[in-house]
């Protein structure tokens, strides 16, 4: 039976690279493609994919909120993170969202398919050159980080949904509709956000999500 996979990258360039490199390989199927985190998250649900490839900064809800989500909900989906972050915070974060795997966007195909059948078969892959990019900024930060918690860290998820949809631009009614929520709750969020972070300005909230890996000057 065919490794069924669902690809989540918001670049319809890459969804279409990544798949037609994928289905040249036997035994691996795309079964659908997600251009943002929410909808690779209902996709998840709906198609219970055996493998999701999942782009770390997407729009509206990024990549590690995405693996949280889809890991609570489908404990047996196996995520493949691909990033252009090789910051460990980035990996980290996501392996501990429920990711399986994570290597840089400009790898080969060969390590993409060495990564989904790691997976699949219940092993943690881990790009080499990530694994030396981390273990030498640890050598050389070692302890620099204990200071300064993450977002991931000072906020909750729903925080930093609503963080990450104020980076990105869209109004307190629209970010209510997107999470489905009253504008009295996002006001509350945002109140919280401002006040643990100790950040009371859009702009400076803004660059704080885009440093933290919420989001992107791209998404």
């Amino acid at each position: 039976m065919a490794t069924r996979i669902l690809l989540a990258d918001d670049h319809q360039i890459v969804r279409q690279g990544l798949k037609s490199l994928i289905q040249q390989n036997e035994g691996f199927e795309v079964i659908a493609e997600a251009s943002d985190g929410r909808a690779a998250v209902q996709l998840a649900a709906d198609l219970e994919p055996d493998v999701i490839v999942m782009d770390v900064g997407m729009p509206g809800l990024n990549g590690i909120e995405a693996t949280r989500q889809i890991a609570a909900k489908e404990p047996d989906a196996k995520v493949v993170a691909l990033s252009m972050h090789s910051d460990r915070r980035f990996m980290g974060e996501m392996l501990k969202a429920g990711a399986k795997g994570y290597l840089l966007k400009d790898a080969a195909f060969e390590e993409l398919a060495t990564a989904i059948r790691s997976v699949i078969a219940d092993k943690i892959y881990l790009s080499p050159r990530i694994a030396d990019v981390v273990v030498d900024e640890y050598v050389r930060h070692a302890g620099e980080y204990t200071g300064h918690p993450s977002a991931f860290a000072k906020l909750t998820p729903r925080e930093r949904e609503v963080l990450q949809l104020m980076a990105e631009g869209r109004a307190t009614k629209e970010i209510a509709m997107d999470l489905k929520v009253s504008i009295k709750t996002v006001e509350t969020h945002r109140r919280q956000i401002m006040e643990k972070l100790n950040i009371y300005s859009v702009a400076e909230l803004t660059k704080y999500a885009i440093r933290e890996g919420l989001t992107s000057l791209d998404a």
